[in-house]
């Protein structure tokens, strides 16, 4: 292993590399971590927190035993600034949680509610006075994977359409798009039947 350590290769290539990719492993675990805790999802949190602190300390430790090489502290750095970056994405790709969508159009939106309601999106509806006059708001709760298809329908209903979107904590009940290949039994639990 000395021979190995006091290669120039190893400790100025090598070695820093290893920091950058143990870095970006262990900053995207955070990231997802703190995502799946504020979202409630107890039971993977604690498993990414544990690989998050195992990787950390095995990085650290190698920084502690070369102080002396200014590129593992770039690469220290850098692998943290990248698993910042690639959580975001993969939190992102994944998709989970649901939002609460306000859309607020202008005089009726009788049309864009039969249309979110035929593609099984529920939807609650609220005539309202607004500063330019009447509008309908309405209000959808959508899963985060199917909001892509809710603003398409949105936008194909009224590209200029106001709609706001936040993160919603917990749903009790709903009314949603099917998943495929779910059971009779399954789709009464959930509807709450």
């Amino acid at each position: 292993m000395d021979v190995l350590t006091n290669d120039p290769l190893y400790t100025y290539l090598l070695l820093p590399l290893l920091i950058f990719i143990a870095r970006i492993c262990d900053v995207t675990f955070g990231t997802i971590r703190i995502i799946l805790v504020s979202k409630g999802v107890k039971s993977i949190a604690p498993f990414l927190g544990f690989a998050e602190v195992f990787i950390w300390i095995l990085a650290i430790s190698q920084i502690m035993a070369n102080l002396n090489n200014w590129i593992c502290y770039i690469a220290y750095a850098s692998g943290f600034a990248t698993g910042n970056y690639v959580g975001m994405i993969l939190e992102e790709k994944l998709a989970m949680g649901t939002l609460i969508l306000r859309i607020m159009i202008p005089n009726s939106a009788e049309e864009l509610v039969k249309d979110l309601n035929n593609n099984s999106f529920g939807t609650t509806n609220v005539h309202a006075d607004g500063s330019l006059g009447r509008v309908d708001l309405v209000y959808t709760i959508v899963n985060r994977k199917d909001l892509a298809k809710v603003e398409a329908i949105i936008k194909g209903y009224n590209p200029n359409a106001f709609y706001t979107i936040e993160e919603v904590k917990k749903v009790n009940k709903g009314i949603f798009p099917k998943k495929e290949g779910t059971g009779q039994l399954l789709d009464r639990w959930r509807l709450g039947r």
